[in-house]
Parts: C-alpha cells; sequence; structure tokens
C-alpha cells in the first residue's frame, strides 16, 4: 500500500494549473525575469512530486506513471475548455491562438471537458487502485472504450473536416499519445478477470427462457431500436436522400450537416463500432455462456457516453453555427431520446457485471473444449 505515491500524482497534476499560468505569462511578457520564474517553478512542482511519489517504493506497474502524466495533462484539457468558456484568462492564450485550430471547434470544446473531467477521474481511480494493490480493470475497460472512440473521430475529423489543411505539430503530439494510450489499452486487457460465480449460480439463470427474464427482455428491445437508430444517423452522415433522415436531421439533429466533419465521422465512428455491437449483443442475451459480453458492454459503455456526451454539448453549444444547433422548440426530444440512448447501456452494463452468471460458461464446459 503506497498512498503516498497516489498522493504525488494528485498534486502533480494540480500544480499544472500554476504551470499553465506561468509559461502563458512567460511566453507574452519575454522577460528574463518572467523566464527565470516560470522555470524555478516548474523544479520546484517536480521536486514536490517525485518526493511524494519516492518517500515510499513507488508502484512498479508502469502503467501507474502513464496515468500520473496524463492526469496532469487533463487537468490542462479542462483549463483549455474554461479559457475557450471565458470562465478564466491568461492561462492556456497562447496555446488557444497558436496551438491546434481544431480545439476552438465545439466538438474540441466538449473533448478538453471529457478530459478534464471523466477522464480525469478515471485516472485518479486506476492510480488508486494501483497503489492500493487493488484491480483496475473494470474502470480500464470503460476508459479504453472512451480513449478510442475519441481517438478515431478526433483523428479521422481532424483529416477529412474543413481544418485538414492545418494539420501541424500538436497533432504529431497528439499520434504520440495515442500510440501510448494504445499499449495501455492491451495493458489493461491483460489484466485478470475477477469474476467468481458458482456452479449452482450458473445453472439456473442459464436455463430461464428470456421471457421469463423481463429485465433481459426489456434490453433485447432496446437494443434493436438503439440499432436502428444508430444506422439512422449513419445514414444522414452519408447524405442520404430519404425523406425520414431529412426531416430528422433538420428537425431534431442538424448539427449531423456541420461542416467541420466531426458529427459526420462520429456518426459513421459510430454505426460501425455500435451497430456490430448490438448484435453481439443480442446474441449474448440469447445465448447463454458469452464470457466476453460484460467486458464487451463496459467498452461500449465508455465508448457511447464519451460520443454523446461531445454529440449532445456540441449539438447545443454555442460555438456551432445557428443554423446546425437543434431548434428550441426540438430540445426536449433531442434530449430524451439521447440521454435515454446513453444511459439504457450502462444499465445493461450494470447488469452484466453485477450479475454475470448467465455468461460464464460452467467449468467442465471449459475443460471440453
Amino acid at each position: 500500500m503506497n498512498a503516498s505515491a497516489g498522493t504525488g500524482v494528485f498534486l502533480l497534476s494540480l500544480m499544472s494549473i500554476p504551470f499553465c499560468y506561468l509559461f502563458n505569462s512567460l511566453i507574452y511578457s519575454n522577460s528574463a525575469e518572467a523566464f527565470l520564474f516560470a522555470g524555478s517553478s516548474a523544479v520546484l512542482i517536480l521536486a514536490i512530486s517525485v518526493h511524494f511519489m519516492l518517500k515510499k517504493k513507488a508502484p512498479a506497474d508502469p502503467l501507474f506513471y502513464v496515468y500520473a502524466v496524463y492526469a496532469f495533462l487533463s487537468v490542462v484539457n479542462l483549463i483549455i475548455g474554461l479559457e475557450q468558456d471565458n470562465i478564466i484568462d491568461g492561462f492556456v492564450t497562447f496555446y488557444l491562438k497558436e496551438g491546434d485550430p481544431h480545439i476552438n471547434t465545439a466538438h474540441g470544446h466538449m473533448i478538453s471537458y471529457w478530459d478534464g473531467c471523466v477522464h480525469y477521474l478515471m485516472y485518479l481511480l486506476m492510480i488508486a487502485a494501483i497503489t492500493w494493490g487493488d484491480s483496475y480493470r473494470a474502470i480500464g475497460l470503460y476508459w479504453v472504450g472512451s480513449f478510442l472512440m475519441s481517438s478515431m473521430v478526433y483523428i479521422l475529423g481532424s483529416a477529412v473536416g474543413k481544418y485538414g489543411s492545418q494539420v501541424g505539430f500538436v497533432f504529431v503530439l497528439h499520434m504520440l499519445h495515442v500510440s501510448v494510450s494504445v499499449w495501455a489499452c492491451f495493458q489493461i486487457f491483460s489484466q485478470p478477470s475477477t469474476r467468481d460465480v458458482q456452479l449452482a449460480d450458473i445453472q439456473d439463470p442459464q436455463r430461464t427462457n428470456v421471457l421469463h427474464r423481463p429485465l433481459d427482455l426489456f434490453f433485447l428491445i432496446y437494443l434493436i431500436q438503439a440499432l436502428v437508430f444508430c444506422v439512422l444517423r449513419g445514414l444522414i452522415a452519408l447524405d442520404c436522400s430519404s425523406k425520414w433522415c431529412q426531416d430528422y436531421s433538420r428537425r431534431f439533429e442538424p448539427y449531423l450537416k456541420d461542416p467541420s466533419a466531426y458529427p459526420k465521422v462520429q456518426m459513421l465512428v459510430s454505426m460501425l463500432y455500435s451497430g456490430p455491437y448490438y448484435v453481439f449483443a443480442l446474441y449474448g442475451l440469447l445465448v447463454p455462456g458469452c464470457e466476453w459480453m460484460p467486458d464487451l458492454t463496459l467498452v461500449h459503455s465508455g465508448a457511447l457516453a464519451q460520443a454523446q456526451f461531445c454529440h449532445i454539448g456540441a449539438s447545443l453549444h454555442t460555438r456551432t453555427p445557428f443554423s446546425f444547433r437543434v431548434p428550441a422548440d426540438s430540445q426536449p426530444v433531442f434530449l430524451l431520446v439521447n440521454v435515454l440512448y446513453t444511459l439504457v447501456p450502462h444499465f445493461l452494463c450494470y447488469r452484466c457485471c453485477a450479475q454475470p452468471a448467465f455468461f460464464v460458461k460452467p467449468v467442465d464446459q471449459k475443460k471440453q473444449e
């Protein structure tokens, strides 16, 4: 148990606040005093963090150090989002003017908030689990889904959107972040599962027909509807000329036509990602012994939460041109549909992880395989 290492990471992440302010001041003041002050502060921040992390034996898990860096960057992303909304000023002004142009879009704005709040909390939870020797596989898989969705949409949207010609050094740095994160994903998947279900607990649920499992029947009905909804938005992104697609996009989700390309890429990735998931999930709820089902629901829940947070926020954000925002009279329906589309998979995930008996293969069946 090494609580001081986790404390050091937490302090390091908070130190990003004065760190950003000092270096922003350094760039704009261009004075020797500011340079000396910023450099001294950076050394002090690192010294304090290393002291806390090495006061006792630091964790051997390499993911601890990856999450420590990511926690620092997550607070920076939160600062970026707050300054974009003019809540704070003078922290990352240089970056907003000279850095990544994609961050100034509504979608990039929502990514900043997601990474600065949700991902930051995930990193702290995983760091706490590592320092206390607990399993972090569940929260790690949720992060894997969120990261994969965010990265795919960001990379493809940046390449094909109206800012595609402005891809620069920051985008290259982001690709380095993606490479390290992919390695972290494989490390998380390699963590052993901690499910422990007795044989007697497995047999009864697996003998029960789905018609006698009302909760699973509800999820089956939802998955069919979600698949239709997912395909509908994908067809809209592909500029389908169907009257249903045209009417829906005009009345409820005009943001799907935004020229930044992020919403179109988001819907196409979602259709190719969520569409097969809904088919697999239908199979997993009908056929007992699908041990991959709990892990799959965790990954998909993280991906869908990230995608929907960015999509809902960007559809209503003032940075989105008025003609592409959700009309005021359609906002209640838009929010109801999209919130339910986001929350129900989380309930399914909870059902699969909290009551996994239906998805566990008996030991004798495993031996035969």
